[in-house]
């Protein structure tokens, strides 16, 4: 799971976005946030958000 939540921590670089508070559920919470603004604004392309939304859905139900 690590290397899929450093997978969005490196799609969020791209936007200079830097998100690592040393605990996932609260990395995977401010990713989201982040997410969803890059989204909304038409950043990234629906497949790609998808993908990450998965990826933190997966974190999320973790813990």
């Amino acid at each position: 799971m690590q290397k899929s939540l450093y997978e969005v921590r490196e799609l969020l670089k791209r936007f200079h976005i830097f998100i690592y508070t040393g605990n996932d559920l609260n990395d995977a919470v401010l990713m989201e946030l982040e997410l969803e603004d890059l989204y909304e604004m038409k950043l990234i392309e629906d497949e790609e958000y998808l993908k990450a939304r998965m990826i933190i859905k997966q974190v999320k139900s973790r813990h």
